[in-house]
């Protein structure tokens, strides 16, 4: 497996699949995918799971974690994570945060990043604040 930069239009499909089948394809267009840098994680020539990350000085937002269904549980949405944290470390990156579905919310904090306790609702999905300072 490996992990690579991809372009924002390459997670589309993924980020439709997995979170928001039942939506049309453009709710998970990103307005600002533009500004973003996207990272997929590849099982030999396919791609499994992707992350989008949003750098703004010495803070990084990450969104859009996923993972396609058939291929959950086998750890890629963690070395993605993983991989972005390292990454945003070595690049003077202070707070690395998410809004994370509050059904989630013990896979972040397995890799570390704290709830926040800040929650509110998007499209009738309960999300909390999650972060990790370095």
């Amino acid at each position: 497996m490996i992990i690579k930069e991809i372009p924002a239009s390459q997670t589309w499909e993924i980020r439709h699949r997995v979170m928001w089948p039942d939506k049309p394809l453009e709710f998970v267009q990103l307005e600002e995918d533009d500004l973003g840098i996207h990272f997929g994680l590849f099982a030999g020539a396919e791609l499994v799971a992707i992350i989008s990350c949003f750098e703004d000085h010495e803070e990084m937002q990450f969104r859009k974690l996923a993972t396609l269904t058939e291929e959950q549980g086998r750890g890629y949405a963690t070395l993605l994570l993983e991989h972005i944290l390292l990454r945003a470390r070595n690049n003077g990156i202070k707070r690395v945060w998410c809004n994370a579905r509050v059904n989630k919310k013990e896979f972040y904090e397995k890799i570390g990043l704290i709830d926040t306790h800040i929650t509110f609702f998007k499209s009738e999905q309960e999300y909390t604040i999650m972060e990790i300072r370095f």
